[in-house]
Order: C-alpha cells, then sequence, then structure tokens
C-alpha cells in the first residue's frame, strides 16, 4: 500500500528497531520523523539517507523522551502526524528490592509515560486530517512477566493498556490504535552482545542464541526490525481500519507458552 501524503513520527529511532520501522513507512511512501536525545551531525545524516534512499522527505528531531515537555514539543516540531509510532525504550535488569529508583523513573517516563504524552498530542492533529494511526511498540512483556525486569515489564503492560484506552475513546474515528509485542529482535545491541555472552557462559555464539537469549522464544529465530515495521505499515493500512485495541505479537511463539 502507499502512505504517499502522510507523516510518521517514531520515537527512538536513530537505531535498532524504531529505525527498522522508519526505513518500512519511508518505502511505504510516507514523510518520516525520526527522533532521539542526541543532536549530533549523523543523526541528520541519517535523516537524509532515509530519504535518499526511498525518495521522501525525512527529519531529524532531538528530543528526550523522558522529559512531558519535548514529548510533546517533538509533536508540534513535526507539524504534522499521521502515524505515531511510540517506541522509544530503555531496559535495566535488578531485583526489585534493589532496583535504583532512578532508574526505575527512567524507565516508566521513556517506555510509558513518553507515549501518553506524545499521543495526547498527536490525536488532535489526526482529528483535524481526519485520519490516524498509533502504533505502540510494547513487548511480549507487555504480555507476561520475567524476573528482574520489573520496571521494564510494568511500563509494557500500562502501554498495552493505554493503547486500549486510546482504541476506545477514538473507535467512532477514523483513527486507530494498537500495540506491536515483539519478542526478542535481532538489533546491533542484541548482536553486539552474543560474542560476551559466549565467553562468559564458555558457549559457541549459536549454543547462546538458541540456550540463552532465545531460551523462551519456540522458533529459536530472532525477529528482525524489518518484519516488525512491515507489521507497522499493515496496520496503517486500509486492511486494518477496523483493527484497534489490540497486541499484535512478533515473538515466535513466545506468549503461545
Amino acid at each position: 500500500m502507499s502512505l504517499k501524503g502522510k507523516t510518521a513520527v517514531v520515537t527512538g529511532s536513530n537505531s535498532g528497531i524504531g529505525l527498522g520501522i522508519a526505513h518500512e513507512l519511508a518505502k511505504a511512501g510516507a514523510s518520516v520523523v525520526i527522533n532521539s536525545f542526541t543532536d549530533r551531525d549523523e543523526d541528520h545524516a541519517l535523516a537524509k539517507e532515509i530519504a535518499d534512499q526511498h525518495g521522501v522527505e525525512v527529519r531529524y528531531i532531538q528530543a528526550d523522551m523522558s522529559k512531558a515537555d519535548e514529548c510533546r514539543a517533538l509533536i508540534e516540531k513535526a507539524g504534522a502526524c499521521d502515524i505515531l509510532v511510540n517506541n522509544a525504550g530503555i531496559q535495566h535488569v535488578a531485583p526489585i528490592d534493589e532496583f535504583p529508583v532512578e532508574k526505575w523513573d527512567a524507565i516508566i517516563a521513556i517506555n510509558m509515560s513518553s507515549a501518553f504524552h506524545t499521543t495526547a498530542a498527536a490525536l488532535p492533529l489526526m482529528r483535524k486530517a481526519g485520519w490516524g494511526r498509533v502504533v505502540n511498540i510494547a513487548s511480549a512483556h507487555g504480555l507476561t512477566a520475567s524476573p528482574f525486569k520489573s520496571a521494564y515489564v510494568a511500563a509494557k503492560h500500562g502501554v498495552v493498556g493505554m493503547t486500549k484506552v486510546v482504541a476506545l475513546e477514538t473507535a467512532k474515528e477514523p483513527i486507530t490504535a494498537n500495540a506491536i509485542c515483539p519478542g526478542y529482535v535481532k538489533t546491533p545491541l542484541v548482536e553486539a552482545q552474543i560474542p560476551d555472552t559466549a565467553e562468559k557462559y564458555d558457549m559457541t555464539e549459536e549454543e547462546v542464541i538458541e540456550k540463552v537469549i532465545l531460551e523462551r522464544q519456540p522458533s529459536k529465530e530472532f525477529a528482525t526490525t524489518e518484519q516488525l515495521g512491515g507489521v507497522a505499515v499493515f496496520l496503517c493500512s486500509d486492511a486494518a481500519a477496523q483493527i484497534t485495541g489490540t497486541t499484535i505479537s512478533v515473538d515466535g511463539g513466545w506468549t503461545a507458552l
């Protein structure tokens, strides 16, 4: 399908899942705003690279997703937001009684509260345009839990719940809200962890992938950023016009267990 004439804002999108989604939306014809908290030459160069590759307008706008005013300012600076992809996220692992308070606050702010602020700012623009799509990148951890990830699991469950609320509030409008729940995704960050983990456990890299990283993912294969981008594009299509308030798992069967 073509998303020509639509503007997509993708938070946390200068690498990993967000970057993959930005590429797929641009490939489908959307103008795209990519984002992160940095403001480097390479961030703006990345926007130009995506634009040149797909022949659409792509801008980079700096905004710190831990700050409410910057979340809302991102949408304002974008000028239009037909498609909002809330992807920004961070992670920290620790037992709950040892979990640093500042890490809890940061994870809740970036992984969950940012989606509230951007959505609140974007919905009036979608209503004015007469069309909109909110796509929240939750996680398998938005549907199930793992030890030592209290803040992440709480935030992602919150994102799933908020997605349902937005869907109900916009149910009679040409606006939908859905959450994509990935399992483990092959990103540069994950790939970089494999050699160190192999050394730590005295395993081959293949054993680390199957027995450690993908232990809970029955397919024993990573999802790809391109696949997640494809799901996001589908949710923007006419075929998905009556899909709202739900979760789509891209987790190799993880949540089927």
